[in-house]
């Protein structure tokens, strides 16, 4: 295992890849809850409807920054998943030589 590490063989950055992506849903759920908060503030001292329009927004913020998180690791694993499968040819074209 030591040796697939230092020699390259084996990747780490999926396993990273899947952290990144979770830090990503918590930074959009801390961005919806900093709107949810701000559009209660606002629907109870100034305007009812902006307030409820920020709320509204606080969810299309979660929704969207967890669905760009998602692509965006999907991608990057994809690029893995084809480093893998060009490693799993090179095995084999070698092994028949």
């Amino acid at each position: 295992m030591f040796k697939q590490l230092i020699s390259f063989d084996k990747m780490i950055t999926p396993t990273i890849i899947k952290i990144l992506f979770w830090v990503g849903v918590g930074i959009s759920g801390i961005f919806a809850i900093s709107s949810f908060i701000s559009g209660f503030g606002i629907m109870f001292m100034d305007n009812g409807f902006l307030g409820f329009l920020t709320i509204i927004m606080g969810f299309v913020i979660f929704a969207v920054g967890v669905l760009f998180s998602r692509i965006y690791c999907e991608l990057l694993i994809v690029l893995f998943k084809m480093h893998e499968a060009l490693a799993s040819i090179n095995r084999k074209l070698d092994q028949k030589d």
